[in-house]
């Protein structure tokens, strides 16, 4: 189960670029949903959260950032803008899943 997770975190980060490059196709965001569900369920142990969380966030946080790369960066602005969102789609999930987890087991003690 440990490498289902390693392997859907590598999966969803490279359609994340990939796509990125190709104007995502519709299919692209659900799947990133469910990867990053995978990856909130089966990858992060107890001693991560913390850090993985505030990664998420910052991560999420930044995807704002996305409309000022495509005025500011001419060329490769939109690309890396639709990057960003798809690295969103990927952890937002994977970060609910994990906030979840995480106040279920503060509640429980």
């Amino acid at each position: 189960m440990e490498k289902l997770g390693s392997w859907a975190f590598i999966a969803g980060i490279v359609l994340a670029i990939v796509f990125g490059f190709l104007n995502s196709a519709s299919w692209v965001t659900p799947v990133l949903v469910i990867l990053g569900l995978v990856i909130g369920f089966l990858n992060i142990t107890d001693k991560e959260v913390n850090s993985f969380l505030v990664a998420a966030v910052a991560l999420i946080l930044s995807g704002s950032a996305g409309q000022l790369l495509e005025t500011t960066i001419p060329l490769v602005g939109g690309y890396l803008a639709v990057m960003l969102n798809n690295l969103v789609v990927l952890m937002a999930p994977a970060a609910i899943v994990v906030a979840v987890k995480a106040v279920w087991e503060l509640a429980s003690n």
